[in-house]
């Protein structure tokens, strides 16, 4: 279990990250930072369970939604990363947050490309990647930049027109913060894998 959130999603409805990369310290490491920067000592807090419907539409029917808190929480105890039952109610929402932000960028890259005439895009499947760098964070490393904290692959069905979707995490500090909460980059575009990609990429490059 890896990517984005801690959470064994058995449920296809659950969280729209597949976490079925063998590598686990990356991303999981910045949820864990969030708990272990709290304020807060007490680990009998109350977990909710009841879980957030994302924005994000599915293929079939209806929306991603997200874990709960009590879900969050026992993913992360299984990893062994030491959570908080009270960290739950700020780490839960920056992580629908992140993914939320990450589906505004891809709807950024969608405008006005004709997914409104079947009720616009929808996202089909998804890949947490976060032992594997993208060639643009492979370059951005080489010239000083430190290395995105995960990267997923999400596949996005306009019409019947599916497209690939790579997203660079990165996090750093944010700016006037005094808790060390982090901050969150996201690079997000359509991946070099086909034309819809590439003419998308250039159209985007060159101002079209």
């Amino acid at each position: 279990m890896t990517g984005g959130c801690p959470v064994e999603h058995s449920n296809s409805q659950s969280c729209h990250v597949d976490h079925s990369s063998s590598s686990s310290s990356s991303s999981s490491s910045a949820w864990s930072k969030l708990s272990s920067n709290s304020s807060s000592s007490s680990s009998n807090a109350a977990l909710a369970t009841e879980r957030e419907i994302s924005s994000i539409p599915r293929v079939s029917d209806g929306n991603w939604v997200y874990p709960s808190e009590a879900q969050f929480f026992a993913a992360m105890a299984r990893k062994n990363h030491n959570p908080q039952a009270s960290d739950m109610k700020t780490i839960v929402p920056i992580h629908n947050a992140v993914n939320e932000r990450a589906w505004t960028e891809i709807l950024k890259w969608e405008a006005g490309r004709g997914g409104e005439a079947c009720g616009g895009v929808k996202l089909v499947n998804f890949q947490g990647k976060p032992s594997e760098r993208s060639p643009k964070a492979r370059l951005k490393m080489l010239i000083g930049y430190s290395a995105p904290f995960d990267r997923h692959d999400w596949i996005v069905d306009r019409c019947g027109i599916r497209t690939r979707y790579v997203i660079d995490f990165y996090t750093g500090r944010s700016e006037g913060s005094t808790n060390n909460t982090p901050s969150f980059y996201l690079d997000v575009r359509p991946a070099l894998d086909n034309w819809e990609g590439l003419k998308m990429r250039a159209e985007r490059f060159f101002g079209w």
